[in-house]
C-alpha cells in the first residue's frame, strides 16, 4: 500500500488490511464500531444497539470485559430471536465486530462466521487513521482550551457538524496545517476516533 493508494481510494481489500496492521486495537474497535453505526438503521433491536455502545465504551478503558460480553449476550439472544422469528437477515449479527476489534478477535471472527468479516470502507478507515504516511503531531500551543474544550464535546457527543468549528478554533491557536484544518472542514465521513479529534485530546 503507497501513500497514493491509501488517499485516493485504492483496492478496499488491500487497505482493509493495511488498516488493521497500522491500527491499534482502540482504533479497531472503533473502527467496528463505526461500521455497525453506518448500518444503524438496520440495527432495530435496541440489545444491539447497546452492545455497539458499550464496545466503544470499552475501546476506551470504560468498561471490564465482563460487562461488554455482558451486553454481547444480550445482542446474541437478540439476533437469535430474528433468525427463529423468520424475519430477512438484518445487521444485528454486527455485535460480533463491536465485541472484539482486535486482530486476534478479527481472526476468529472470520473462521466462526465467515460471512460476517469487516467491511472495507476507505473512507471510514481514512478518518480514524488519517494518513498513516504523515503521523499528525499537534504543537502544544493548539491545545488551548477551547480546541480541547471543543474537541471533547465532539468525541463525547458525536458532534461531528462542530468540526468546522474546531477547525477554526484551531487556526487561531496558530494551526495551518492544511490537512488537518481540510479534514475539519471537508465533507467527508467522520466519526468517533477521528485522527483529528484524536490528535487534540492525545488520544491517537
Amino acid at each position: 500500500m503507497t501513500e497514493a493508494e491509501w488517499l485516493a481510494d485504492g483496492d478496499p481489500t488491500a487497505m482493509l488490511d493495511f488498516f488493521k496492521r497500522e491500527a491499534d486495537g482502540r482504533k479497531l474497535r472503533l473502527y467496528a464500531c463505526a461500521c455497525c453505526r453506518c448500518e444503524w438503521d438496520k440495527l432495530t433491536d435496541e440489545r444491539s444497539r447497546a452492545a455497539v455502545a458499550f464496545a466503544e465504551k470499552y475501546a476506551d478503558g470504560l468498561l471490564s470485559d465482563l460487562s461488554l460480553w455482558e451486553q454481547c449476550s444480550l445482542a446474541t439472544t437478540a439476533w437469535g430471536e430474528r433468525v427463529r422469528s423468520g424475519g430477512t437477515e438484518d445487521v444485528t449479527h454486527i455485535f460480533l465486530l463491536a465485541r472484539t476489534a482486535t486482530e486476534e478477535a478479527l481472526r476468529l471472527r472470520r473462521r466462526a462466521y465467515p460471512p460476517y468479516g469487516l467491511p472495507a470502507l476507505p473512507s471510514v478507515m481514512r478518518d480514524i487513521l488519517g494518513n498513516p504516511f504523515r503521523h499528525f503531531i499537534p504543537d502544544s500551543s493548539w491545545l488551548t482550551s477551547t480546541t480541547v474544550g471543543l474537541a471533547e464535546t465532539i468525541y463525547e457527543e458525536r458532534a461531528f457538524d462542530r468540526l468546522p468549528i474546531l477547525a477554526d478554533a484551531l487556526q487561531d491557536a496558530g494551526c495551518e496545517d492544511a490537512d488537518v484544518l481540510g479534514h475539519c472542514r471537508g465533507d467527508g465521513v467522520h466519526v468517533r476516533g477521528c485522527w483529528v479529534v484524536d490528535g487534540v485530546l492525545g488520544k491517537g
